[in-house]
Order: structure tokens, then C-alpha cells, then sequence
């Protein structure tokens, strides 16, 4: 159990110590994974921003997606799910969530680009990884703008879902896996969905602290 974000990302940066001082680039998925990257960073005094990737609703359950999409079009659909829409359908979503990400972008990292991946190693942090689609979508990105090695970093994921990642990136680490795993609220003890205002903040805080 951890006790709130802030905790988790203290406990996750000191799991990835051997990273601290390397020069690696640490991004967090918004929006959860913020506030934990915020606090890797800050250990391993890392480069620091926010990515912006976004899980692709079903229609009517916007708590279930078929895949996600990050900000530069990298898309990841889960398999079993790609008959269920119809086409159009799907396109739709996609184009809904494409405009999503470019206001994220705009209000949570103030329009700015994110800071060259191409040759570094990059760890993507997010609060908790359940169904792992804005993850992969965020891989893909990373994998696409060639980053030297990729590290998935997480307070909590499932023991599957863990195996399968390990699958396509340089390494994973997970600090608890639960044998029932169901929600990635189960293993805080405080936690809210972040605005888009505490979001931004972060970064704010970072900015302003790399230039004192």
C-alpha cells in the first residue's frame, strides 16, 4: 500500500537508482503517472516532461478502451477488440482523442515539445499500469523517435501484463504485484483522478526548479 502518489514515486525512484545521475530522460504519462515521474526525476536528477497518450473509449464506457493513442499518432489496438467497432466507428474515437491530446498538450506542458528522445534512455512512468494500452502507445513513441533504451517504470501492475512488456522494451520495473489486481486505486491508500490544473503544476514546480 502506498500512501499517496508522491510516496509511490519515491519508493519507484529509489528502485532505479542505478539510473541516478546517468543523464536519462524520465517522462510521465499524464495524467496519474505525472506526479510519480515528477518524483523519479527529482532522484535520479533526471530530465523531466509530461507525454500525453490517451486510451481509445468504447462507445458508451468511457472506463473500458480498445487501445490508446499517443501524441505523435502511435497507435495500439488490443487484438480481441478490433472486431467489436466498426471502422468508422473507431476513426471517430480516434480523431476525438487525437484533439484530446493536442489541448493536453497545450494546457498540461504549456505547447512545448517533448525533449529529444533519439539516442537516450528514457523511462516512462505512469501511477499504475492495468490494462498497459497508454503504455504501449507511449512505447511505440519512444520506439519512434529511436531512443536508446527503454525503461517501463510503475508502483503496481498485473503479473501478466508485466511479463508481456518485458517482451518489447529494455527493462520493467514494478514494485507490487497483486495476484487480484483490478484497479490500480486498490493499492493507495489516498488517491483522486489529477486535474488538468495539479498536472500542469508539476511541471510548472520542475521548471522552476531546474532554473534556481
Amino acid at each position: 500500500m502506498f500512501e499517496n502518489r508522491k510516496d509511490a514515486g519515491k519508493k519507484l525512484a529509489f528502485a532505479l537508482k542505478k539510473y541516478k545521475n546517468k543523464g536519462v530522460l524520465v517522462l510521465g504519462i499524464a495524467r496519474g503517472g505525472v506526479e510519480v515521474g515528477y518524483e523519479v526525476a527529482r532522484y535520479l536528477d533526471a530530465d523531466f516532461s509530461i507525454i500525453v497518450s490517451r486510451k481509445l473509449p468504447f462507445p458508451g464506457n468511457p472506463e473500458f478502451g480498445f487501445g490508446a493513442i499517443s501524441e505523435d499518432g502511435s497507435i495500439f489496438i488490443i487484438d480481441e477488440y478490433k472486431e467489436r467497432l466498426s471502422e468508422g466507428v473507431a476513426e471517430e474515437i480516434i480523431k476525438k482523442q487525437e484533439a484530446e491530446i493536442k489541448r493536453c498538450i497545450s494546457v498540461l506542458r504549456n505547447g512545448k515539445p517533448l525533449p529529444e528522445i533519439k539516442d537516450r534512455t528514457v523511462i516512462l512512468v505512469d501511477d499504475g499500469i492495468a490494462m498497459g494500452s497508454t503504455m504501449r502507445a507511449s512505447i511505440y513513441l519512444c520506439k519512434n523517435r529511436k531512443a536508446d533504451k527503454i525503461v517501463v517504470a510503475s508502483p503496481v501492475s498485473g503479473q501478466d501484463l508485466e511479463k508481456e512488456l518485458i517482451s518489447f522494451v529494455d527493462e520493467v520495473v514494478i514494485l507490487e504485484k497483486p495476484a487480484f489486481f483490478q484497479a490500480v486505486a486498490q493499492v493507495y491508500k489516498n488517491w483522486h483522478d489529477l486535474s488538468d490544473i495539479e498536472v500542469a503544476s508539476i511541471l510548472q514546480r520542475w521548471e522552476a526548479s531546474i532554473k534556481t
